[in-house]
């Protein structure tokens, strides 16, 4: 038996406890790792909280967890990695445990952290596909709401460095970092839409929202087309006219040669992705009432 964080019911943070599980074995294209770091996503909380439960029912107990970085302890048919390698991936079954499967691992270069590893997974796939399903293009104006937020700060930068013209809403803390990385920053709040046109009096193309702060009705007239409009974070996308993105397991595979790319950036110092504090594995419930508080400034990571 091996020790994991899992709920049993929906609820607040305090539904998350220790447990005992049985180590998973892995299918063919998967691996299993000794966990030494798994990040904590927004969706982990939705899920743990219920909020997901019409779109994905869950099938209780439930380790929660989407991302995870180790070391290889077993290897299915074809994984691609073998035991001893050092990898990140997408988490099946969950990640907030000693073990956890991987499904088409990358492998860790020496030089990336753990931590930054385990944290660039879902954010990392979510940056780089909401940029490939807005058509983001060298000359245009890339409006992004929440820059300060981890997909937004990959997204940032990776739009940048394709000479796109970047305007980022964020909080004042934020301001002098998201202008170190390339962007205009405006700050959020009442008044937004009129610092933003102050900011880029060229006019936006395309905006990303991935705040979820109710601003998709003036980014739509920013633009002047819905289909201008993407957000990985406002349920009511379609009252609007706008696309809502959600990854699925498949667009993650798909996504891979991205997430190596982006890796590779991370270890090379060319990618920033600030970690803002790690928590033992048994306090993954003060991660969450921290991330659910906005305390956080950055990735939150759990170390087992």
């Amino acid at each position: 038996m091996s020790k994991a964080m899992a709920f049993s019911e929906y609820g607040t943070p305090e539904v998350l406890r220790p447990s005992q599980v049985t180590p998973p074995e892995p299918a063919p294209g998967q691996v299993r790792i000794r966990v030494r770091a798994a990040s904590v996503n927004p969706l982990d909380l939705k899920v743990r909280s219920g909020l997901m439960a019409q779109a994905v029912p869950a099938r209780f107990p439930v380790v929660p967890g989407l991302d995870a970085a180790g070391v290889v302890d077993a290897v299915g048919e074809g994984a691609g990695a073998a035991v001893g390698d050092e990898v990140l991936g997408f988490a099946v079954g969950g990640s907030y445990a000693e073990y956890a499967l991987l499904v088409r691992p990358v492998a860790k270069p020496p030089a990336l952290s753990w931590e930054v590893a385990a944290s660039l997974v879902t954010v990392g796939e979510t940056a780089s596909r909401v940029l490939r399903q807005l058509d983001a293009r060298a000359g245009q104006t890339l409006l992004v709401h929440g820059a300060g937020g981890s997909v937004g700060t990959i997204a940032v930068q990776l739009a940048v460095a394709r000479g796109i013209t970047v305007v980022g809403t964020v909080g004042e803390h934020d301001v002098e970092r998201l202008t170190a990385l390339g962007a205009r920053a405006v700050r959020y709040g009442d008044g937004w839409a009129e610092r933003v046109k102050a900011a880029a009096p060229e006019g936006v193309d395309l905006v990303l929202d991935a705040s979820g702060a109710g601003v998709l009705a003036d980014s739509v007239a920013l633009t002047g087309d819905s289909a201008r409009v993407l957000t990985i974070a406002d349920m009511s996308a379609a009252e609007h006219g706008v696309r809502f993105s959600a990854g699925s397991v498949d667009q993650a595979e798909d996504s891979l040669p991205q997430l190596v790319e982006l890796v590779q950036l991370a270890a090379a110092g060319e990618l920033d992705l600030p970690v803002w504090r790690t928590y033992p594995l048994d306090q993954a419930a003060a991660a969450h009432r921290d991330i659910e508080a906005r305390r956080n400034k950055g990735k939150a990571v759990l170390l087992p």
